[in-house]
């Protein structure tokens, strides 16, 4: 088992789990807890969007409440994430969404961080148009007739263009490459987080009026507003290899978890809990949407699914 610090940390709380707005990066600050010694304390790292959110909040629940840990959290962007992870500043990730220069790097070469198995969820990153605009205008979910619409999808924020709504430049994306290489008359604009990004579909939503975004299943926010993906060119193995040449859709990524290296080998029940952790794209969402939508605290939301899930959550505790 892992052990770290003072005798001040049973008693201490500074959690920094957030609820999809953005914030700033804390990839150089580590858990004010990590590397002590004296107290069986995990310290997950948590990204800005809900459904990562959702899994911290139920491993957490899990772990302080079944196998008696202080859980700390940190919120650190995708890719400097692993850097944080390699260097021990936090134990885990519970959602990564495919980096393989990372993966090389750390897992392959370095050997710093290993594998922690499926998360259990399938992750798409698509392009979306409002189902409501999809019924009137078919052909739009064809990238090919993209351009028929740009007029309809313009904003004061995209330059005579069509926009193509984009959230945090720190996603995975390549949407920049895909519009100028399919030669679209669409412009990227990144609203800065998810929560901003889901405000402004809301407002368009509540006005009945087209957009087309980038976005991503699993996510709450398809129970609320009905969308449909428009087809791009189809994926291919390697398609993607180049990102400045990528023209053709995201794949679907199965979620993997990640541990620090160490903490795999020494982190007892809770390294092996976290390996067990798997769950279904219907378990993220319904957390999610206790989360974003009903305005439940990630603990409150973990504790709901917690109770009415037991049959789950027993076989992920290690014997």
């Amino acid at each position: 088992m892992r052990v770290r610090t003072t005798s001040a940390v049973a008693g201490a709380s500074a959690l920094l789990l957030l609820t999809g707005c953005g914030a700033a990066d804390m990839t150089r600050q580590a858990s004010p807890f990590a590397n002590a010694r004296g107290a069986r304390t995990v310290t997950l790292s948590v990204q800005s969007w809900v459904g990562a959110q959702a899994n911290v909040a139920v491993a957490r629940y899990l772990l302080e409440h079944e196998l008696g840990y202080r859980v700390d959290t940190v919120q650190v962007d995708e890719v400097p994430a692993w850097d944080a992870l390699s260097q021990g500043r936090v134990d885990a990730i519970l959602e990564d969404w495919g980096h393989p220069d990372q993966e090389k790097r750390y897992v392959q070469d370095k050997r710093t961080i290993a594998p922690g198995g499926d998360l259990g969820v399938t992750g798409h990153i698509g392009w979306y148009v409002p189902t409501y605009f999809a019924k009137r205008h078919p052909d739009v979910t064809d990238w090919k007739n993209l351009d028929k619409y740009a007029d309809r999808m313009r904003t004061p924020e995209s330059g005579g263009k069509g926009q193509l709504l984009d959230g945090s430049p720190s996603y995975v994306t390549n949407d920049k490459a895909l519009v100028t290489n399919l030669k679209l008359d669409y412009q990227v604009v990144f609203a800065g987080s998810e929560a901003a990004q889901i405000t402004q579909m809301k407002q368009f939503a509540k006005e009945r009026r087209p957009f087309l975004t980038y976005w991503y299943s699993p996510q709450w926010l398809f129970e609320k507003i009905p969308m449909t993906e428009v087809k791009l060119p189809a994926y291919e193995e390697g398609c993607d290899a180049d990102a400045a040449k990528v023209a053709c859709a995201y794949p679907h990524t199965p979620l993997k978890k990640y541990l620090n290296a160490e903490f795999a080998k020494t982190g007892g029940k809770a390294a092996a809990f976290l390996k067990s952790f798997k769950w279904t794209t219907e378990d993220q969402n319904e957390v999610s949407l206790m989360i974003a939508n009903d305005k439940l605290t990630p603990q409150e939301a973990a504790r709901k699914w917690a109770d009415r899930h037991r049959s789950t959550w027993r076989s992920w505790l290690p014997s």
